[in-house]
């Protein structure tokens, strides 16, 4: 039996704009299973941002439901989702959103002093998911001082600390070139061989093509739920170890 880590049923969101109601996301309903690697992609408008927000417990949905672990989030108080999205979700951004006068353990080390880690756990802690990244020897380098590849691997370390149940990816590789792209991209597929379930957001086909599933909207609507014919069977463990090499 399939393990579901989140599902979705009639989810929808509406804005309000002026006289007019905006319908950025129009009854989806998806499951994604535990260990699972997901591209969620389409047209500017589409409504993956929208669906993004409310996967990461940024925002809450007009209508439907949301199932992440086992837990209904969908009408959780804004303290509430704050709680989840630190327990349970870890974030890549596009602009990696590094703190620029802090060194990289310490960008990594943000996630768990928020969950109220001691000192020496959260500084081990930090060490580990460099070393998984394989920025083990950039630890105490500040951003402006690391490439945007790696800044983009302290980002994934930071996403990875607090040993997330899922990893959102928000176009992580729109700041970076093409071997870049392609190596982060490497990464963010071992680490879901690995156990880690991933879902990014991405305009780009060649980025979606590394999924092992594509989610397409259009309009505000989940028009296809395709599984890539080649893509390996989801992981089924839950932790990244140490990189072997960098990819």
């Amino acid at each position: 039996m399939t393990d579901i880590l989140l599902k979705t049923e009639d989810l929808a969101k509406d804005y309000p704009l002026g006289s007019e109601t905006v319908h950025a996301l129009r009854g989806v309903s998806v499951d994604i299973a535990r260990g699972d690697f997901v591209a969620v992609t389409g047209p500017s408008g589409s409504g993956k941002s929208t669906f993004m927000n409310l996967l990461g417990c940024l925002d809450t949905p007009t209508a439907g439901r949301y199932v992440l672990d086992g837990q209904d989030v969908s009408r959780l108080a804004a303290d509430e989702l704050a709680a989840v999205r630190n327990r349970k979700i870890g974030f890549v951004f596009q602009n990696f959103n590094l703190l620029p006068r802090t060194p990289a353990i310490e960008n990594v080390e943000l996630p768990l002093r928020y969950a109220g880690m001691q000192r020496l756990q959260r500084h081990a802690r930090a060490r580990e998911v460099l070393a998984a990244v394989g920025l083990q020897d950039r630890a105490r380098h500040f951003p402006a001082q690391l490439s945007g590849g790696q800044q983009q691997r302290v980002a994934i370390a930071r996403a990875l600390a607090n040993h997330p149940v899922l990893v959102l990816a928000d176009e992580p590789t729109g700041a970076l070139d093409t071997q870049t792209s392609v190596d982060i991209m490497r990464l963010l597929q071992r680490l879901n061989r690995e156990g880690i379930t991933i879902l990014l957001v991405t305009h780009e086909p060649d980025i979606a093509a590394h999924a092992r599933r594509i989610l397409r909207f259009r309009d505000g609507r989940l028009i296809d739920a395709a599984a890539r014919p080649d893509a390996p069977a989801a992981a089924v463990t839950h932790a990244a170890s140490p990189a072997e090499e960098r990819p």
